[in-house]
């Protein structure tokens, strides 16, 4: 009997943690819908709009790094409790502060660092939380895990454009006290579920042993290289589908992101399904070929059809790399505890960060050729490959 009730908590710690990668998929993924409408309501132009995800990206990076610092000494349930409502806050005031401040801006970059925080938290604290439950089959649950960053990014996109379509665009303020609701009620199932400790008291390595243990920087470079290889795609997506189909902006948003997060998500739902049967090493391996693939395909087709076949199928390639480099790292770094998920979010957050920039600015100098930008991109899962060649030429 108690045996029952404890996996029934635990299963409740599981959907805390579901609406946790929800709640950073609202974050990351809603306020860009709204960008055309802030340079309409409040004469924003457009350079300044351009600083809110350098903005956001950039305080997700600040906290992967104080984490490390705090998230122990203060404990699991209070970050991650505080990380809901920072979240909710963040977008609440979204709606309102930007009419109360003389600097409607201003009100914009406050909101977006509150939740930015409340993100960059969750990305430090859902995986260890998960990893510390006492589920079987890890790698399975934290690939399922991570799939919910990817319905939760659907849901957004879908959600709102039919939202606006309804109702219009003008009532942006209404859907985002609605988005943020998620967050307000999932502050009450982290405050009420069961968290475990990652290690024993004493048993974790602390940063400075973290940092002179070799395999824990190729795992880092496993984590820049997934994050880059995701983001890159994943935030051109719209605007590659726009230019090689030549449709509305509307369809590119529906065709491109839409259906990359879609095959994400299935790629992560699949593996949890099956990953008892799989070996996480292998399947990482044919990822990251299958990720190059879809790179070179969707850069050097002639035909727009191959290239948004390509753009798609890059979701399903990608779909594995962050939450299996997390398990890979779980698996050769059993004692790196909380400062090495702060350090491997730190580093999925720089490839994510540096991956987007690096095909703009080739594409800039290729004259608006982001076919040449995305190709460029595909050496971050070249480099993947050759790493996980090397762990497991390691592992053998």
């Amino acid at each position: 009997m108690i045996v029952m009730t404890r996996q029934k908590n635990y299963k409740k710690t599981l959907t805390a943690c579901y609406l946790g990668f929800v709640t950073q998929a609202i974050s990351a993924n809603y306020v860009p819908l709204l960008f055309i409408t802030f340079r309409n309501t409040y004469g924003i132009t457009l350079e300044k709009i351009a600083m809110i995800p350098m903005v956001f990206y950039l305080t997700q990076l600040f906290v992967d790094i104080a984490a490390t610092k705090f998230a122990d000494k203060i404990g699991y349930r209070i970050c991650v409790a505080v990380s809901q409502v920072l979240s909710a806050a963040g977008l609440m005031l979204m709606a309102f502060l930007p009419d109360l401040l003389s600097e409607p801006f201003a009100g914009i970059i406050i909101s977006v660092v509150l939740y930015a925080i409340g993100s960059g938290l969750i990305e430090v604290l859902v995986s260890p939380i998960v990893e510390a439950c006492p589920f079987e089959n890890k790698d399975g649950v934290m690939s399922l895990l991570h799939s919910f960053y990817c319905w939760g990014a659907m849901a957004v996109i879908l959600g709102s454009t039919a939202f606006f379509t309804l109702f219009g665009v003008s009532s942006w303020k209404k859907l985002t006290m609605i988005w943020a609701l998620i967050p307000l009620v999932n502050t009450f199932n982290f405050i009420s579920c069961p968290i475990e400790r990652l290690t024993q008291d004493g048993r974790q390595m602390g940063v400075r042993n973290l940092l002179k243990t070799p395999v824990f920087w190729m795992m880092i470079v496993l984590m820049i290289c997934s994050g880059a290889s995701e983001a890159a795609m994943a935030q051109w997506a719209s605007a590659f589908t726009e230019s090689a189909l030549g449709v509305s902006k509307t369809v590119g948003d529906l065709t491109g992101p839409c259906m990359f997060a879609m095959f994400m998500g299935i790629s992560r739902v699949l593996y949890g399904k099956f990953s008892e049967k799989l070996d996480l090493g292998k399947v990482m391996l044919i990822c990251s070929a299958m990720c190059v693939g879809c790179y070179l395909i969707a850069s050097l087709s002639s035909r727009p059809i191959f290239a948004l076949a390509g753009c798609a199928l890059c979701g399903l390639s990608v779909g594995i790399m962050w939450p299996g480099s997390i398990s890979i790292s779980s698996q050769n770094c059993p004692n790196g505890g909380t400062a090495m998920f702060a350090f491997l979010a730190l580093a999925g957050d720089l490839g994510a960060t540096v991956s987007p920039t690096v095909v703009g600015s080739i594409s800039n100098a290729a004259k608006g050729n982001l076919k040449i930008g995305l190709l460029s991109a595909a050496v971050f899962p070249v480099i993947l490959l050759i790493c996980l060649m090397i762990l497991n030429k390691r592992k053998r």
